[in-house]
């Protein structure tokens, strides 16, 4: 039954927004994404698709002694000590936009239903009033807490979730946008303190967002026979 999940997960990935065949309580229950602005018989309402999940744990980390630049000849790169100093954590909690490539993220020191409940009221300003927000996302203790569930209750057919399949979080399209993250801005990155690395990540999201590109599978192959 979880192949057959995840399997139908892939599939439907690979034509662009992915549905997802979801368990729940009552059974086998199917979900699908639309493309943005979607309407129809079946959805006279537009509907927006974004993928959130939380990158926690990014060290604020900064040097013992300034780094010595390259030297023509002797050293081709920067040189840096290997000892360095910890400031603490942040935790980035954001939301892909399927269909633009937006990233809408919040920086935070902790990662609990209040600041993912900040998020969501984020996506609720900015998306049309009349839309529907399809939230793709896994089953992150703050993503289904009672606060949070109190807050969706407050905005009645605002929000609808999307899990992705147990263990499967990482079929989430905004892993990719973590990835980039790392592989960018924040790879090799020290700072002076947590204010400094929360002003750095909220600097390389706006460049992101000034040539957005949307994120899609180019190949989905899970060799399942």
């Amino acid at each position: 039954m979880y192949e057959e999940v995840i399997r139908d997960f892939a599939k439907r990935t690979r034509a662009n927004l992915c549905a997802v065949e979801q368990l729940n309580a009552e059974g086998k229950r199917d979900v699908s994404l639309f493309p943005a602005g979607a309407t129809g018989d079946a959805r006279p309402t537009p509907v927006y698709s974004v993928s959130v999940d939380e990158k926690p744990g990014i060290q604020a980390i900064g040097l013992t002694a300034p780094d010595l630049p390259p030297v023509p000849g002797k050293e081709s790169s920067v040189a840096r000590d290997y000892e360095y100093v910890r400031h603490g954590t942040l935790s980035i909690l954001a939301a892909l936009d399927l269909h633009s490539g937006e990233i809408i993220a919040n920086v935070e020191a902790r990662h609990r239903s209040c600041e993912f409940i900040d998020l969501l009221k984020r996506l609720d300003a900015h998306y049309p009033a009349e839309a529907i927000i399809r939230v793709v996302l896994d089953n992150h203790s703050a993503h289904i807490s009672k606060e949070t569930m109190a807050y969706l209750a407050t905005r009645p057919g605002r929000f609808e979730y999307v899990h992705t399949p147990k263990h499967g979080s990482w079929l989430n399209l905004v892993e990719c946008a973590f990835s980039k993250m790392a592989r960018t801005f924040l790879r090799h990155i020290r700072v002076a303190s947590k204010d400094e690395l929360k002003e750095r990540i909220l600097k390389g999201i706006v460049e992101i967002n000034e040539s957005p590109v949307p994120f899609r599978w180019k190949k989905f192959d899970l060799e399942l026979a």
